[in-house]
């Protein structure tokens, strides 16, 4: 049965999976695809040695954290077998299909098993049945790719908003997120820079005049409105609620 193989696990999961398991079909999550996986190797008697978790990662492409550490790891011979609940999850890309499953872990004597899918890189006639999976799971990756496409021209043609935070100066209308409502109180400071600049002033003495007054430039007041998640937030300008000729220029 294999026993004293090293296993390890791999799952992915991307964002049409998520959305999948929002509508409460939770059978692609990560939590039950390690469950599934491992009870797997435990009944096959292998030993699992580590577990790889690509999360909202697309299988089309090869530059996934947790499948880089993967490859690496078994030019290194820490596994025997690679264990993934379906081929799909691995790869949607004929290409890496080729390139993993059919070269180079076959170099390097590395199985690769999908459970749901019965690949199985040992049963020699089953390789044309994971081309065929290859063909069909990067057919599916195109088309799903073109009707995101779709369904966002058809909104942007709605005019719909489709970014994550409404424009300084504006909310989003808690009725449609896709739409925008005047924010009062920072459409007052954008007039407030129109008559600046209508006066003559240029942007680094606006910058100059709103710190004066004491408001907050605009990353400074999403954060305080609790709907603005800045990955910069220690930056100099915003740890002393600067404002940038950048920013007013923009408005």
């Amino acid at each position: 049965m294999g026993n004293g193989k090293r296993v390890v696990l791999y799952l992915r999961l991307s964002k049409e999976d998520m959305d999948k398991c929002g509508s409460g079909d939770n059978s692609e999550s990560i939590i039950n695809q390690r469950l599934l996986l491992t009870d797997h190797a435990l009944a096959q008697g292998w030993t699992v040695v580590d577990t790889y978790i690509d999360d909202d990662y697309s299988g089309l492409y090869d530059d996934r954290p947790a499948f880089d550490r993967l490859i690496r790891d078994s030019k290194l011979g820490k596994f025997d077998i690679v264990l993934c609940k379906s081929q799909s999850r691995f790869t949607r890309n004929m290409e890496h299909l080729e390139k993993y499953l059919h070269h180079d872990f076959a170099l390097l004597g590395i199985r690769f098993v999908g459970l749901a899918d019965s690949v199985d890189t040992e049963v020699e006639g089953n390789k044309k049945t994971r081309q065929i999976y290859g063909l069909t799971n990067e057919w599916y990756s195109e088309d799903l790719s073109r009707n995101i496409r779709s369904v966002y021209r058809a909104k942007m043609k709605a005019g719909q908003f489709l970014g994550s935070f409404a424009p300084y100066g504006y909310l989003r209308d808690p009725e449609d997120g896709h739409k925008f409502i005047v924010d009062e109180y920072a459409a007052g400071i954008v007039n407030l820079i129109f008559d600046l600049v209508l006066q003559g002033y240029g942007a680094k003495t606006i910058c100059f005049r709103l710190e004066d007054m004491g408001i907050d430039s605009p990353t400074v007041y999403k954060k305080k409105q609790g709907n603005y998640a800045n990955v910069r937030a220690g930056e100099f300008t915003v740890k002393y609620n600067l404002w940038s000729t950048t920013t007013v220029n923009r408005i």
